[in-house]
């Protein structure tokens, strides 16, 4: 069954802005916590050079997200994978870059360090993994609404919240990757779009990279 996200339908657009900016006209995508899959429909649409890849943990959004595809039939849409970001190994494609909108918020930091873990295994050398949501910076939130927003995740789940744009970049840099631009979204959001080093080998490090624990704790 199809589910409707409005949150979606009000970000689409300013978000396939920033995908447009910084993404090759034609390209590999692979889209974790796709959700509804209205995101993935919309961005299909729109991206035709641009072959885009779904998933999400979540059977019923999995089911939602090949609803919105079957009754879209876009040719540059594959059918949804299951897919956990925090697993230690994804069942997924080599890609150009990987996208996430609006999880790592909503999750617990293991889903975070799973994110960077898997996007440094594939993600091709150069390629681009982007964030969009809400975040912190250096420790500040950006509006009082940001604030407020944090405070009620932490209360549904004391492992979610708000992330700070620093632990994001550690995070990334112990991953081989570099923050390239961060932009600025309507409703106090932010897209953090990093690149991973041209000269990645496209092996997974070994050894500690990023205490284990969340950096908010």
């Amino acid at each position: 069954m199809k589910r409707t996200a409005p949150a979606a339908g009000r970000n689409c657009g300013p978000i396939l802005d920033v995908l447009r900016a910084v993404l090759p006209t034609r390209a590999r995508v692979l889209e974790i916590a796709s959700g509804s899959g209205e995101h993935a429909i919309y961005f299909a649409r729109h991206l035709p050079g641009v072959s885009w890849q779904p998933s999400d943990a979540d059977p019923d959004a999995l089911a939602s997200i090949e609803a919105w595809r079957a009754e879209e039939g876009s040719n540059n849409l594959a059918p949804p994978i299951a897919l956990d970001a925090s697993a230690d190994r994804w069942d997924a494609p080599l890609v150009d870059a990987v996208v996430c909108i609006n999880m790592i918020h909503i999750a617990p930091w293991s889903a975070c360090l799973g994110l960077f873990r898997g996007a440094e295994l594939h993600v091709e050398p150069g390629g681009l993994l982007i964030l969009y949501g809400p975040f912190r910076f250096a420790g500040s939130f950006t509006a009082p609404s940001n604030l407020a927003f944090d405070e009620s995740l932490r209360a549904r789940d004391a492992a979610w919240g708000v992330r700070d744009v620093d632990d994001i970049r550690a995070l990334a840099e112990s991953r081989g990757m570099s923050e390239e631009r961060v932009v600025a979204m309507p409703a106090n959001n932010h897209v953090v779009v990093f690149r991973r080093s041209t000269d990645a080998t496209g092996r997974a490090r070994t050894g500690p990279v990023v205490p284990a624990g969340d950096p908010s704790d």
